[in-house]
């Protein structure tokens, strides 16, 4: 039964995944990527496509600070839009973290940094990813009209990529790394994030290994990459603060193997209340099959059923498209074909359950 929603609040309606966010409507958000160097035309297009929730980046080492974090806040929210997460690429994905490379205290400091800084502009999620080598993909595939997307083969994988590296070869890193060294090293990590991340106020969903399950490069991909492994990272953490960046597309190329569907997945973290955020896409088929990145209608997941999952477990944070494929029209065309989906999808959604929230 729907809940009688009542007037709106004056902030707008909480969101109960992330505490100090409030929504103009309640239930299930909408986002997406936008340029923390976005022109007044690309804020108009959010506008026009009817997103009031921003996921930006911000890389430049100058740029760091809560002050820069709190003028970007304030410039979006000028145009009706609020910074739902905010990353920072040089902490985002550290090798030196998942693998205990050389400098990684100066890395866990600079990240407990960019906590406390998102903290004190008033941003309170971020996503983290523990890879110790990248994203792998093998090339691109194609579908109806042309369209393509990313493509990854597990008997051609040789190289991983992050920003700017590429990591190479059958031992990225010289030598074969095993799951406790990996287990030992988020432990290490995490209880020095947990008591920072509670203090500044600040969320902090971990995203799937991509592409999971299979180990790559000689590390691991089951830690972030399994339904236990979540699980077991979750419990170490043993924080309301650290929970799931949910990537739908990656728990779907890891197919049977990951131990969980994506719904029993999205219901299991969604009633404990981990579930902070949802990338929201397809891909071809799982691991091992050789797969490829499909807009949100063309894959082997219903994303309809995936809609349903979230408003089963009364999800009310962000969901975002994610590695958009590219289509004629450039990259705006695209967006523009995924959010409508997505909001098609959530307007089906809330009709079936009696409303966006409820019991």
């Amino acid at each position: 039964m729907a809940t009688d929603l009542g007037a709106r609040p004056a902030q707008g309606y909480p969101l109960s995944v992330i505490p100090g966010y409030y929504g103009s409507e309640p239930g299930i958000q909408i986002g997406s990527y936008l340029s923390s160097k976005a022109s007044d035309e690309d804020i108009q297009f959010f506008q026009q496509l009817g997103l009031e929730w921003v996921m930006t980046i911000v890389d430049d080492p100058a740029e760091q600070t809560a002050e820069h974090y709190m003028q970007l806040r304030e410039r979006f929210e000028s145009y009706g839009l609020k910074i739902y997460r905010l990353a920072n690429h040089s902490c985002h994905n550290m090798e030196q973290v998942t693998l205990n490379l050389p400098g990684r205290d100066e890395k866990v400091e600079e990240f407990l940094n960019f906590i406390r800084n998102l903290g004190k502009a008033g941003i309170h999620y971020s996503t983290y990813a523990h890879m110790g080598n990248g994203i792998w993909r093998t090339g691109h595939g194609t579908y109806r009209g042309g369209i393509v997307g990313s493509a990854f083969d597990i008997s051609k994988a040789q190289s991983g990529r992050w920003i700017d590296k590429t990591f190479e070869g059958p031992l990225t890193h010289g030598r074969e790394y095993t799951e406790e060294e990996l287990w030992d090293n988020y432990t290490y990590f995490i209880k020095q994030v947990v008591p920072v991340a509670e203090e500044a106020g600040v969320y902090i969903g971990i995203h799937p290994d991509d592409p999971p399950v299979y180990p790559l490069g000689g590390v691991p991909r089951k830690i972030f990459g399994t339904f236990e492994g979540y699980k077991r990272a979750l419990e170490i953490a043993d924080s309301p603060n650290i929970g799931v960046c949910l990537c739908v597309g990656c728990w779907l190329e890891g197919g049977e193997l990951m131990g969980a569907d994506v719904i029993e997945a999205i219901h299991y973290f969604g009633e404990r209340k981990k579930l902070f955020k949802v990338h929201f896409r397809n891909v071809s088929q799982p691991m091992p099959a050789p797969w490829s990145e499909t807009f949100i209608d063309n894959g082997y997941m219903d994303m309809h059923r995936v809609m349903q999952a979230l408003r089963e477990v009364n999800f009310d944070g962000a969901i975002i498209p994610d590695h958009i494929p590219a289509i004629l029209g450039g990259p705006r065309a695209g967006l523009a074909y995924s959010i409508a989906y997505m909001r098609a999808l959530l307007q089906a959604v809330n009709n079936e359950y009696g409303g966006p929230t409820g019991a």
